[in-house]
Formats: C-alpha cells, sequence, structure tokens
C-alpha cells in the first residue's frame, strides 16, 4: 500500500494523462470510499474531491458524483411536526442515515432552531422538539468524515382560543385575516436501496398521508401519543389511533385516550407563476440594496445604502421599522431560525467595513463585527455559518455563529460579489466579479476546488432548491448563465435585460428571477431551460430580489425610489 493507504497502482492511473484511465480510477476511488477500512476510505474521499478540480470535464463531474454517492444521507430530508396544541412538553421525530461506514466514524451532530435536539443513534437520528415559540424553522446537521447532510424541522403551535378570537375582532367588517405562517417543505427523496417491504411500504404511506414530509411522533407528559417501534436501520410507521367515544369513556370508567395531535402541513405547496404581477410598492430608507425575508415570511430586512438605516418591515401591514447602524448597511442575509439578521455594512471609501448582527425579536444590534475591506452580498450556509464575501482582498470570510473572527478564509478570484450553496453537493458557489468566474467551494473542507467561465462581471449567484443548477448575473453583458452544478454544463448565455443585478430561483425551482437594474425590470426564466417566460416592470434602478419561504411572494428593492416592490410570483 502507498503512503495514502490505497493501493500505489491505483495512484498511478490517476496520474494518468489519459482521461479514461483516470475515469476508470475514479470508479475504484468510489467502491473504496464505500468499504469498511475507515482510513483507506477517508483517503479515497480526499483524492475524488481534489479530482473535482481536474482539467477534464467529464473525470470531474464522475468524481463529484462519486463524492455524493459516498455522502451521508438522511431519510427523509425534512420532518415537519405540523400544528401541535400549546402546552406540549415535546415530540419526537426518527430520521434514517444512510451511507457507507465512514459515514458513521466520528460523527457529529448540530441542531440550529429553537428548543431542538438531536442525538444520532446507531442509523437513526432523533430529533427532540420542545416547543417554546409559536413557529419552528430550524436544522439537524450530521457531519463527519464522509460529508455532512441537514433535516429541514418545522412546526407550529396552536393559537390559544383567545388568540383566535382576537384575530377575528382585529378583521372587523372587512372579514380581511392576515396570512399565517407558512413554510414550503420538499418532499423526501426516493429510497435508493430496499428496506425491506414491510418497513418501506409503511414508511411511504405515512409520508403520502403527511402530505409528502417526514414522520413525526408527540410526546405528551413524556407518554408517546403516536408511536410504532421500528426496527433498526428503518423508518418509523405510524398507526392511526380513533378518538375515544366519551359515551364509552363514561360507562365504563376507563381513563380517556390521549388526544392525537394533528399532522397539518404548515402550509400547501405552493406552484410559481410564468408571468408574476407587482401587487404594490413599500417606501423603505434611502437607496435601498439587500434584500432578505424571514425564514416564517413575516418580515422584510432591507439595508438602505444611502443612510445608515437597516428597514425591518412586516409583511402583512407594510410597517417599515429602522434601525440604526453605526456604518452604512449594503447586504443583509438572515439566520436558518430567524433569529438574527446579519448586515454587511462599508463606506464609500471602504472603511467602516463590517458586520452587523441585529436581534430579530428585539430589533437592536447586539454586536459589530470587523471584517475583511468592502464586504459584500453575504449569506448563511446550511450549517449556520455566514458567509462574506469580501469584495477588495479576493477572499470569503467564513464565520461561526456568536464569534467575532472567521473560522475559515478561502481564497477566490477577484472580486467575489454573492455566495449561494447546495447542500446535497457540499458546495458553495461565489460569482467573481473582475475574473469573469464562478468558484466552486467544498463546504466541508473550505477548500477552493475549481473556477470555471461565465457572463463578463458576474454580480449574483443563486442555488435552485434541490441543489443542483446554479443560476448567474453577467451584469456587463446582459445576459445570464444556467449551470449544471455537477457536470459545469451551461445552458446560456441568456439574453435579459440590461445591466443584470440580482438573481433568485423561485421556491419550487421550476422558475428563476433577474433583476435588471438597467432598464427597471425582472426576467422571469424557466428554471430548466432558461427560456425567458416574462419581462416584468418594478422600480428604478432595481438591485436585488428576495423570494419569501412561502413561495408566493418576492420583494424587489428599487435604488432610485426608495421602495420595494412586491411582486405575487407563486400560487
Amino acid at each position: 500500500m502507498s503512503e495514502h493507504g490505497l493501493p500505489p497502482q491505483l495512484l498511478t492511473e490517476l496520474d494518468s494523462p489519459v482521461r479514461e484511465t483516470r475515469l476508470a480510477g475514479v470508479d475504484e476511488l468510489a467502491r473504496l470510499a464505500y468499504g469498511a477500512d475507515l482510513a483507506t476510505a477517508a483517503a479515497a474521499r480526499a483524492i475524488l474531491t481534489r479530482l473535482t478540480g481536474d482539467d477534464s470535464r467529464s473525470v470531474a463531474a464522475a468524481a463529484a458524483t462519486a463524492l455524493e454517492r459516498t455522502s451521508v444521507r438522511l431519510e427523509p430530508d425534512s420532518v415537519d411536526f405540523g400544528q401541535v396544541a400549546a402546552g406540549t412538553p415535546r415530540l419526537l421525530a426518527d430520521v434514517l442515515v444512510t451511507g457507507p461506514p465512514l459515514a458513521f466514524a466520528s460523527a457529529a451532530v448540530t441542531v440550529s432552531g429553537p428548543g431542538l435536539r438531536a442525538v444520532l443513534i446507531g442509523r437513526r437520528l432523533r430529533i427532540e422538539w420542545q416547543p417554546r415559540t409559536a413557529w419552528l424553522d430550524g436544522s439537524v446537521t450530521v457531519r463527519g468524515h464522509a460529508g455532512w447532510a441537514d433535516v429541514r424541522v418545522t412546526g407550529q403551535v396552536e393559537a390559544a382560543t383567545s388568540d383566535v378570537e382576537a384575530l377575528l375582532e382585529s378583521a372587523g367588517d372587512s372579514g380581511y385575516l392576515p396570512e399565517g405562517r407558512v413554510t414550503v417543505l420538499s418532499p423526501p427523496p426516493p429510497p435508493r436501496r430496499r428496506l425491506g417491504a414491510t418497513s418501506l411500504v409503511a414508511g411511504l404511506t405515512a409520508l403520502f398521508v403527511l402530505g409528502g414530509v417526514g414522520v413525526a411522533v408527540a410526546l405528551t407528559r413524556d407518554q408517546p401519543v403516536l408511536r410504532t417501534e421500528a426496527a433498526p436501520g428503518t423508518l418509523p410507521s405510524v398507526a392511526a389511533t380513533p378518538p375515544a367515544d366519551p359515551a364509552t369513556t363514561a360507562a365504563t370508567g376507563a381513563a380517556p385516550a390521549p388526544a392525537a395531535v394533528a399532522r397539518v402541513p404548515l402550509a400547501a405547496r405552493v406552484v410559481s407563476v410564468a408571468k408574476p404581477a407587482v401587487t404594490g410598492t413599500i417606501r423603505v430608507g434611502a437607496e435601498p440594496e439587500g434584500v432578505a425575508v424571514s425564514p416564517d415570511g413575516r418580515t422584510i430586512y432591507v439595508a438602505n445604502q444611502n443612510s445608515r438605516f437597516l428597514s425591518i418591515v412586516d409583511a402583512r401591514t407594510r410597517q417599515v421599522t429602522p434601525v440604526r447602524l453605526r456604518n452604512t448597511p449594503r447586504f443583509v442575509t438572515v439566520s436558518r431560525d430567524g433569529a438574527l439578521v446579519y448586515v454587511s455594512m462599508y463606506e464609500k471609501d471602504k472603511t467602516g467595513s463590517g458586520m452587523a448582527v441585529v436581534s430579530a425579536a428585539d430589533r437592536k444590534v447586539v454586536r459589530y463585527v470587523a471584517t475583511g475591506q468592502q464586504p459584500y452580498a453575504l449569506a448563511v450556509a446550511p450549517d449556520g455559518r455566514v458567509w462574506v464575501p469580501i469584495h477588495s482582498q479576493r477572499k470569503v470570510e467564513v464565520y461561526e455563529p456568536g464569534k467575532k473572527s472567521p473560522d475559515a478564509q478561502v481564497t477566490v478570484p477577484p472580486n467575489p460579489h454573492a455566495v449561494a450553496f447546495s447542500a446535497p453537493l457540499q458546495r458553495a458557489f461565489t460569482a467573481n466579479h473582475e475574473s469573469n468566474a464562478l468558484s466552486i467551494i467544498d463546504t466541508h473542507t473550505d477548500r477552493l476546488l475549481a473556477s470555471v467561465p461565465v457572463s463578463k462581471a458576474p454580480h449574483s449567484v443563486a442555488v435552485a432548491p434541490d441543489g443542483r443548477t446554479v443560476l448567474v448575473a453577467g451584469y456587463e453583458a446582459d445576459t445570464a448563465d444556467l449551470i449544471d452544478a455537477v457536470t459545469m454544463r451551461r445552458i446560456g448565455p441568456i439574453r435579459v435585460g440590461d445591466m443584470p443585478q440580482s438573481v433568485a430561483f423561485a421556491a419550487d425551482g421550476a422558475h428563476a428571477y433577474v433583476v435588471n437594474e438597467g432598464d427597471d425590470t425582472v426576467s422571469v426564466l424557466d428554471g430548466r431551460t432558461g427560456k425567458v417566460t416574462a419581462t416584468v416592470a418594478v422600480g428604478g434602478s432595481p438591485r436585488t430580489i428576495a423570494v419569501a419561504p412561502d413561495g408566493r411572494w418576492a420583494y424587489v428593492s428599487n435604488g432610485h425610489d426608495d421602495t420595494i416592490s412586491v411582486l405575487r410570483v407563486g400560487e
């Protein structure tokens, strides 16, 4: 064996100038990465990671596919606890963990969300929610030597009767009720191998009954309300328990059965439309730039770059609350649980560069973080870390929540404008304005893997909800590019409007949006083919677009008008 723990003959194949020989070596690496020898498996994955930057696109794509195939997986990838009664002490859900033996070696579990806990028990990830807030939109991440995967966890506490009465009273004669907290969940991926006929049918039946989301079980006073013990390594099934008959209970004297918690999805699936419509505008601060929406869709955050105010907008009432910052805000993003808001700041002379951390509940700055010079369109990764592109220093700084110094720094080509993530592929993508390049970063190792050419002056980047398609805006080319995140095959350039500044995907991935600063429009694209399906007029000098998690609304900042346009993008 070589010093890498791999057969010398294999290493010779991987160094071959012949593409077909290297492709054969990739197949062998994938086999070893799935093996029981952990040291060999780790070495195989390390070389596969390196090969994703191979000069041959077919070798790079094969290596990326092999990495994905040998990574840890969680099935399903979302759990919805539904609407639960106020006062419920805790709820449990089990998720199946799959992958090679390496996936379970030194695996660590982290959670993001109020009242969430999780523990890995063999091949089951047990998730516990102790409802402390009215809603939950968090995540649980399993990270180890075979990459990482996460589960989106949602839930909602039912309003008390008095709250409902107050809500009805507030509607008055108009009969108008504010929209509730809604969240769209992606369906779980299909099983990749046979789990046993009985458990598979039961698991799939439960998933369809619950509207395509994860299975959850509720506990009241630490006693199970709905629960069926499943064999190790299988998804738990759900057995329905009919409600007790009050008359029978009274006659027999038996204690009533505990009431089952309703499993109601937080929202019906929203379908994006090919021709969105502007339904109104909201006046905010001076020259709005960055826009973000809270996980529950009820709050819009706007960075106003001609003032020192962050505008906090109630999406229903459209009331605006300003939060003063010590420097000029540029771009904004929100933590996965909605508790914190991160704002990048710098002045025209690039002084005052930093990041403000704002409490969403208190609407106050909790701390300032000094960053590199000219922090740009920052974003929160699936694992909760904050990635900040540093425009003037050709790097991306990565911050753990609560830390004032970067956990990692990734050097990229000049000058990074924006960052977006593919959770399934464990990749980050940066749009590098001066280099006409899209950079690909391994989010497990925080290493630059490769950079690929795109249209001139890429300003913004977005990743489709399934993590497999990347959209890039070419500011000086008046075009956009759709790129396969695995093969790096490009669809485009796609002609859009003048000076495309910002991009985003619809919540269902069927459409994408390009904000054109030069002609005051938004181009709507088919998310698969890139065909322009509509051009929507918005305000003057539009800058950034943010799509609400429920998929119904999108918000565009208009720099010249000091407004944001409200678009109906889904139904």
